[in-house]
């Protein structure tokens, strides 16, 4: 027997303000939606009109102008299927994050999101008003409540729309990657499932957009809470649900559930769709990047080619008088594994020529940072010189760990366009690159295995280690995640286990270099605090973190 109810979910990567282009996507997918699925709904993610989120670019007379016709043409040319169209909605003087229900040239109903996020990288309620009105469509025989995001997370509107008959929940998602989120998801739905007993369809929004990545991973639960069918993670699908109804009830019928990934192969999704997304949708030909020999740049190399392809990918050794044989013979066995055009330009002339520009200025002052920094403006010279002259967009490769001490040089190897692993803690870079390795298998590593075990070091002066400056990073990346996700106080982190004085000395670094930060390129966010969108403290305070 054929079922109930087809619903296509559409889980597509949409484009931030390119209303044409997303309204021409939606179109196109309504129609494949009903002549190759034979489905009678087709529902998209969160405001794929205006592409999510849009931020200020609501406030822009021409968004508004775009959104009307897009909408106008999706109802137009929507015929012969219902579709679930999240959009802007301007009324009433106001905006509304909105989702439009049409068929056949008409709009069978409207939704407006009742509960607005404004917490961590959301601020929903600097552009839009709540909704309070519940919405419900029968379709196929089906009463078919339509909610939004924000509105799952809470008990109210999926109360009230199965207090009005609903048999079941779809539910329109523009909902943003950081670990273990998925599942954090799937326990929220499933508490509503409980509340309601009615099934849900969750459709969420895919892609990267600036430091956020939008992971998929849409799925359909029953009124028991099990998951009976759930799309991959980090790649677009158009995927039929078939629904039937027994004797009252909406019973999905099970189809594909894609395994949950591991944390470390989610995080390495995130990290390539977050990078293949930044790098496309602004149309750069492809990146060049300094490849130093070190661990961070080789997993961001690793990033770039798995993103974009070899071929657009331009990796950059650019030694000094400090830069060990082990650094260069790696760097380029690591750019010869993975195919990637490999150049060697010394920077040790030009080097040599500011410290000679700068003899009488410095007279009299020994060497310090201002040297090794100096390197460091050497290299990024270089790399944006290559990236003005190719179109290629640079990539940074400092990690969370050195950007919440400074342990970066501004203009230096923090100059760049993107910054992929800028929210990975130094231990987390490690446990990705044997995660790599892992998964390439010992005949062809992708990282050499040399760049993981040795101790890590800037080069930057003889014999350095980052441990000269730092604290070992055993030690170091749990003070941050402790005062950086959690913002426990230095005794609360002493009283974890570590020593005060080092505590105090971490937490003041992090404060010290928060202009650093400001100045740093965006990165992808992967923990539940970035430094971005999630963090913003002031640069100009008086706050003694160390009392």
């Amino acid at each position: 027997m054929p079922p109930t109810l087809r619903i296509a979910v559409a889980q597509l990567d949409l484009f931030v303000g390119d209303v044409e282009g997303n309204t021409q996507r939606v179109i196109d997918t309504a129609r494949k939606s009903r002549d190759e699925l034979g489905a009678a709904l087709v529902v998209f993610p969160e405001l794929a009109l205006s592409g999510y989120p849009p931020e200020d670019l609501l406030f822009h007379a021409g968004m508004r102008r775009q959104v009307t016709r897009g909408l106008d043409r999706v109802r137009a040319e929507t015929q012969g299927i219902t579709a679930m169209v999240g959009y802007p909605e301007y009324a009433d003087g106001t905006i509304y994050n909105a989702a439009a229900i049409v068929r056949d040239g008409a709009s069978l109903a409207n939704y407006r999101k009742q509960f607005l996020p404004n917490y961590k990288v959301f601020d929903e309620k600097r552009y839009f008003r709540a909704g309070t009105e519940t919405t419900i469509v029968t379709i196929n025989g089906v009463k078919v409540a339509f909610l939004i995001c924000e509105d799952i997370w809470e008990r109210e509107p999926a109360l009230a729309a199965a207090a009005q008959g609903a048999q079941l929940l779809v539910v329109s998602n523009g909902s943003p990657y950081s670990l273990n989120y998925q599942q954090r998801r799937e326990s929220v739905v499933r508490e509503r499932v409980r509340d309601t007993g009615l099934p849900v369809v969750y459709v969420n929004l895919l892609g990267g957009q600036d430091e956020l990545v939008f992971d998929g991973g849409s799925f359909v639960m029953n009124g028991a809470g099990d998951v009976v069918q759930r799309l991959p993670s980090y790649r677009e699908a158009l995927v039929p649900v078939d629904l039937d109804l027994v004797e009252g009830k909406v019973v999905p019928r099970p189809g594909p559930v894609e395994p949950l990934p591991s944390e470390e192969a989610s995080i390495y999704g995130a990290l390539v769709l977050g990078v293949r997304d930044y790098v496309n949708k602004h149309r750069f030909p492809g990146i060049v990047l300094g490849l130093s020999g070190g661990i961070d740049s080789a997993l961001t190399l690793a990033i770039a080619v798995d993103a974009l392809g070899a071929d657009r990918v331009h990796a950059v050794m650019m030694p000094s008088r400090y830069t060990s044989q082990m650094s260069l013979d790696d760097a380029a066995a690591q750019a010869r594994n993975l195919g990637v055009r490999y150049d060697v330009i010394s920077i040790e002339g030009m080097f040599e020529s500011a410290l000679a520009a700068l003899t009488d200025v410095f007279a009299g002052r020994k060497p310090d940072t201002t040297e090794e920094n100096i390197q460091s403006r050497c290299r990024g010279l270089l790399l944006m010189a290559i990236s003005n002259k190719t179109g290629r967009m640079v990539l940074t490769t400092g990690n969370k760990s050195e950007t919440a001490v400074g342990y970066a040089t501004l203009y230096g190897d923090m100059a760049g366009g993107f910054a992929p692993i800028k929210d990975l803690s130094k231990i987390l870079v490690y446990r990705i690159a044997r995660f790599l390795n892992a998964r390439a298998g010992v005949e062809k590593p992708v990282i050499p295995q040399r760049v993981i075990d040795r101790p890590p070091s800037a080069e930057l002066r003889e014999d350095q280690k980052d441990s000269d400056s730092l604290p070992p990073y055993e030690i170091l990346d749990p003070i941050l995640e402790l005062f950086i996700e959690d913002d426990l106080s230095v005794d609360e982190i002493a009283a974890r286990g570590f020593d005060r004085a080092t505590v105090g000395r971490v937490l003041d670094l992090v404060k010290r270099n928060e202009y650093k930060r400001r100045q740093a390129p965006p990165g992808i966010r992967i923990s539940d605090r970035a430094f971005g969108r999630d963090w913003r403290y002031p640069i100009t305070s008086g706050y003694k973190t160390s009392r």
